[in-house]
């Protein structure tokens, strides 16, 4: 089981000095790799639904700074040497297809082989408009072309490609990425988010609390885990082909241990709790989870951080 932990990409750490300190500390205590988060720009007035807790609220809100998502990680990258990091998720139409695929490459060039790509189609139609990216309708349709032309300019020694979106020929991409193919994982638990891992993906890397789609208790998870290995065999995918990672919006000790029909709530509670949660879906094929450990302070996230390190990363 890899375990993973939050790159703070908005809020109070995202001074250099805290930021580095957070994840050469994490490097340090063992975790497998750091995500990193992606939002540009969030208007102001927000009409959209955040998928990912019952009311819809946004919780970074939207006058919270963040940073660029792909700078950073090649800013992360340079300050380790083990550490992987996973783009959690990189929204894929808020950015021109070549040019991403080469900064893609590119940091996984310079780190050695230690990206792992999570993409997501966006949930956020304000924000799009105001970054003036691919038509928010279109947004599936444009991440699926993304990932061919990444494909294709990954591997190809002379690429080419003509679509809807994306055209160009006669060219030359190199270097290519150190890691071939640079891993997918894609984020959502949609029918359209489970097609499109079946059809691109190495990785499916849901969220347990969208309440359309709970997987926060055992029995759920089990349940959309069998929902996603039906379309991965519809798809003629061998769904053991496919890992299977997931993020938790929260971390150890903030909520205690609740109950949905008659059920334990996965990822509440003691440490403890954690760590049989985490044990129990490692029992079911999940390979990797990752955790949201920030506080604050600087001081708060260190210490959540080797509390986490000492009651559930040492006990796995």
């Amino acid at each position: 089981m890899h375990i993973g932990f939050n790159a703070p990409t908005s809020g109070p750490l995202i001074e250099p000095d805290s930021l580095g300190r957070i994840i050469t500390e994490g490097e340090a205590l063992g975790f497998d790799y750091a995500t990193v988060s992606d939002h540009i720009m969030v208007p102001r007035n927000l009409a959209s639904k955040y998928p990912y807790t019952d009311t819809g609220e946004f919780p970074a809100g939207p006058e919270a700074a963040w940073l660029e998502q792909l700078a950073t990680t090649a800013w992360l990258a340079a300050l380790t040497q083990k550490l992987r990091f996973v783009l959690s998720v990189m929204v894929v139409p808020y950015r021109p297809a070549v040019l991403t695929a080469k900064l893609l490459s590119t940091i996984d060039t310079l780190s050695k082989g230690r990206l792992t790509l999570g993409i997501g189609v966006g949930w956020c139609r304000e924000e799009f408009e105001a970054v003036n990216a691919a038509p928010f309708d279109d947004r599936g349709a444009v991440t699926d072309e993304w990932i061919d032309v990444c494909k294709e300019l990954w591997s190809a020694e002379y690429p080419k490609f003509s679509g809807k979106y994306v055209s160009f020929d006669d060219v030359v991409f190199t270097p290519k990425p150190v890691q071939q193919p640079i891993p997918i994982w894609v984020g959502g638990e949609s029918a359209p988010a489970l097609r499109r891992t079946v059809r691109y993906a190495q990785g499916w890397y849901p969220v347990g609390t969208n309440p359309q789609f709970p997987m926060n208790t055992l029995e759920r998870f089990k349940a959309g885990l069998a929902r996603f290995r039906g379309f991965a065999e519809k798809g003629n995918r061998d769904p053991a082909e496919i890992a299977v990672a997931l993020r938790v919006l929260s971390g150890p000790g903030l909520k205690p241990r609740g109950q949905i029909d008659g059920a334990a709530e996965l990822f509440t509670g003691s440490d403890a709790d954690w760590v049989g949660d985490i044990k129990a879906l490692g029992e079911l094929g999940v390979s990797a989870v990752d955790v949201r450990l920030t506080a604050r302070t600087l001081e708060r996230t260190l210490d959540t951080m080797r509390r986490f390190r000492d009651g559930v990363l040492t006990k796995l």
